[in-house]
């Protein structure tokens, strides 16, 4: 359990909360943009390169083989953590933008026809909304929209509706980086299997905040980055069920992906190297391994309630505070608090706030559609990790009123 007697303790695993911005001491609420490192990633990445940093799959020598053995450690790690079937089903990307282009791309050129359909919802990050977009301006198709209540839920009833006969394929969010949102992914794959439909889940936000499962979820595609779940940047993870994974045609060519190569045909590799072009992010990968491994030691559970706790606590101050609307307040949420304050403009908060030592993210949180729905231009948002506290979100609280009384 995380609890102010061993919060101190965590807290120093992470290096950079150790400082002071504007004079003050940090607090760092800008998790769901991207999470502090602790020194086991930093540590473990630094390992790699100062030891058996070499190409891997390729080379007999030592190095090479060792190098390889770390990789593919790392990519049975990732495996266990979302409980896939098998370490096949688990494409290393460069994060969840990555690996939503891999299969929009994949999947719309062997099975997306003009006249076809595929459908998001009207929270989805443009991750999540331009590569499908794209996909249908090539191919003719068109883009169904899952439409979103006041309170910031999916409307379940009317993603049925959409579906037809020329529904291809379902993308939604797992978790709203803007409202906090956590979507009932189970169930909306159920529904799109009803119809024989695949689903993808966008787990940039979800794998932070839940226990993910790939075979109970029953998804045919999951994907995430790294850097939301305490890894590194640059690094990220494309789950596939193995079926969908061989029916779809490379994403990018070179080397790696290739079985043999002649100037008249190349035939490509086996799973999962087929959908990974190039020399890889071995030091990255490594690095997500450890990440994963301090999250699992921390204890899952432990995380979520203490991000709950914050979320109940952030909720109550930040709702006595005259003035302010908060985005989202769905019944089940993650620890995210956007909002806005009469008569402020977001960025200028934000500003304000940095200056008094507190990092939050300040726009439309690359969800521009969501956001014009909502009415605005961009919000306020704070986001939770396990290293916060509730010391800080009475800072924060206290800021929020130095923000008023500046710029009110």
């Amino acid at each position: 359990m995380i609890t102010n007697d061993n919060i101190s303790e965590i807290r120093l695993a992470f290096p950079a909360l150790n400082q002071q911005v504007n004079n003050r001491q940090l607090v760092y609420f800008d998790n769901a943009a991207t999470t502090l490192k602790p020194k086991v990633v930093s540590e473990a990445i630094a390992g790699y390169y100062n030891t058996i940093n070499s190409n891997v799959h390729r080379g007999v020598h030592h190095l090479s083989q060792q190098a390889t053995y770390a990789f593919e450690n790392a990519r049975k790690s990732v495996q266990q953590f979302i409980n896939a079937g098998n370490s096949n089903e688990i494409i290393f990307t460069k994060g969840t933008t990555d690996a939503i282009n891999l299969v929009a791309h994949s999947f719309g050129k062997k099975f997306i026809n003009e006249g076809d359909e595929i459908i998001i919802s009207q929270m989805e990050h443009h991750a999540n909304i331009v590569p499908w977009q794209t996909v249908c301006e090539e191919k003719g198709a068109k883009l169904k929209v899952i439409p979103v209540t006041e309170k910031g839920e999916l409307i379940l009833d009317e993603y049925e509706n959409l579906f037809t006969g020329k529904t291809k394929i379902v993308s939604v969010t797992h978790i709203s980086n803007v409202l906090g949102t956590i979507n009932p992914i189970k169930k909306i794959i159920e529904t799109a299997h009803k119809y024989n439909v695949p689903v993808m889940i966008d787990g940039a936000q979800g794998i932070v905040h839940e226990k993910i499962d790939v075979q109970d979820l029953d998804c045919d595609f999951y994907c995430f980055s790294g850097h939301k779940i305490y890894g590194p940047m640059g690094t990220g993870v494309l789950y596939g069920k193995e079926d969908w994974l061989e029916k779809l045609p490379p994403y990018q060519t070179g080397g790696e992906m290739i079985k043999n190569v002649t100037f008249e045909k190349t035939t490509f590799n086996e799973l999962p190297f087929k959908f990974e072009a190039g020399t890889p992010n071995v030091g990255g990968a490594v690095g997500l391994e450890a990440a994963l491994a301090f999250v699992s030691h921390t204890g899952l559970d432990e995380i979520f309630n203490h991000e709950k706790e914050l979320l109940e606590y952030g909720t109550e101050k930040l709702s006595e505070i005259e003035g302010l609307k908060i985005y989202g307040t769905a019944a089940n949420k993650s620890g995210v608090i956007s909002f806005l304050l009469d008569g402020i403009h977001q960025y200028d908060a934000g500003t304000i706030l940095d200056q008094l030592g507190i990092a939050v993210r300040t726009g439309n949180h690359c969800a521009q559609p969501l956001i014009k729905s909502l009415g605005i231009q961009g919000t306020v948002r704070a986001s939770f990790a396990l290293y916060n506290t509730s010391e800080e979100i009475d800072i924060f609280a206290k800021a929020i009123l130095k923000v008023k009384e500046m710029l009110g």
